[in-house]
């Protein structure tokens, strides 16, 4: 039963619309439909507003009062009567939204910002508008500065910091993660220093003092799938319902093409020709690159989209299988796909254990299959023929070619 059919027959949403709020309950239960949110979720939603709409009149409280910290203390009281479900909190914030949208209650009132916040902003307008980076790779550095600056300088005091306080603030941490963390987190930081520097925040010159993490090139292998074990990884979806139709297409592109997960969660719909058999992908380092879709891979998209996609005004291919009904907002929801599907399969004990996998196991599969490094790093898209060749440690039987004879007779 769609939920426009359960909406009209619903006693609920007929009694709350008859009431002093049915405007707002309309708007409200008209975004429900927009969500694309279930039955089930419909009625828990009316029936948390209708609440709330009843504690405001016993408390004599009026709509336009609706803020955040009405809905807190709404909740604080709500729990101490019955359950609290993780969904009624959302509800409440979707009425707000709409509440807002109609012009029905003030706008929300933006956060005081604390100095380190103040900070942030500032540093990352210098990050976007004389470093050029984008806004993926300035959300990655917040972690680590908010991290310096509460360890560091606490009172937001930047003149301050010393070289003292930069060098044992790294060995602290240096070890926290890999050895790749631990050079990006330097690289952050020298980042941040400089800018303290150039914007005459602070007098000394603490990049320079910053220490390097040693971490010899190429001396990691890579972590890869036979292709029995890509095979039952792509088996294990279930293709009867549509949740198995819309992880196996992603599967499909991560083994087939070798996508990233953030270039497969900001595919949409207007990225794939189908005359031409070529999707577009929006790929590391701002590049806009054309890539062929092989026919396996067209079909589970086809399939996907045919059975499997919900009804959505959003262009993304991939949509959540909740309300609300959008993109995923990273690659992350992208790995995580990637990494259940791998436990539901039994592949467990790798180091990477997630999307990447499937990148590294398509590279191993070509060189084995004799394609060259170069051809490789092409399809991948490799910037640095450097990332390429880690590939040519798996090529093991062509390793035996260049080994010397052990004395004996062996090799």
């Amino acid at each position: 039963m769609i939920t426009e059919e359960y909406l009209g027959r619903s006693r609920l949403f007929r009694r709350l619309r008859s009431g002093p709020h049915g405007q707002l309950v309309e708007l409200y239960a008209g975004r429900l439909v927009t969500d694309g949110v279930g039955r089930q979720g419909t009625w828990r939603c009316l029936s948390v507003v209708g609440d709330l709409v009843g504690w405001l009149a016993r408390s004599r409280s009026k709509l336009t009062d609706l803020n955040e910290r009405m809905i807190e203390r709404y909740l604080r009281q709500r729990a101490g009567k019955q359950f609290i479900q993780p969904g009624d909190r959302a509800a409440l914030k979707r009425l707000l939204s709409v509440s807002r949208d109609a012009g029905m209650i003030a706008p929300a009132r933006p956060a005081p910002i604390t100095p380190h916040e103040q900070i942030f902003e500032e540093f990352a307008d210098y990050l976007r508008r004389e470093r050029g980076l984008a806004p993926k790779s300035i959300i990655r550095h917040l972690p680590i500065i908010r991290r310096f600056l509460r360890e560091v300088c606490p009172a937001g005091d930047l003149g301050r910091v010393s070289q003292k306080d930069v060098t044992r603030y790294v060995e602290r941490h240096a070890r926290d993660q890999s050895a790749d963390s631990g050079k990006a987190m330097c690289w952050v930081l020298r980042a941040f220093l400089r800018y303290l520097y150039v914007k005459g925040l602070n007098a000394l010159a603490l990049a320079g003092c910053v220490p390097s993490i040693k971490r010899w090139k190429l001396a990691s292998l890579p972590t890869y799938l036979s292709a029995a074990q890509v095979q039952r990884v792509l088996d294990g979806c279930d293709r009867t319902t549509g949740l198995g139709r819309r992880d196996y297409a992603i599967l499909v592109i991560l083994a087939k093409l070798g996508l990233r997960a953030g270039e497969v969660a900001t595919l949409t719909l207007d990225d794939i020709d189908w005359r031409a058999g070529e999707m577009l992908l929006r790929a590391k380092g701002r590049q806009r690159v054309r890539m062929p879709m092989p026919p396996d891979v067209g079909a589970a998209v086809v399939a996907y989209l045919r059975d499997g996609r919900p009804m959505s005004p959003c262009r993304r291919l991939f949509l959540r299988t909740l309300a609300p009904r959008v993109g995923f907002a990273s690659g992350c929801a992208i790995t995580m796909i990637a990494k259940t599907a791998l436990e539901r399969a039994g592949i467990r004990g790798y180091a990477h254990q997630g999307a990447h996998i499937f990148r590294h196991s398509l590279a191993s599969e070509l060189l084995r299959s004799g394609a060259t490094l170069s051809e490789i790093g092409q399809l991948l898209r490799h910037e640095s023929h450097d990332t390429t060749r880690i590939y040519a440690k798996v090529d093991i039987e062509t390793l035996r070619t260049l080994s010397l004879p052990w004395p004996g007779g062996g090799q």
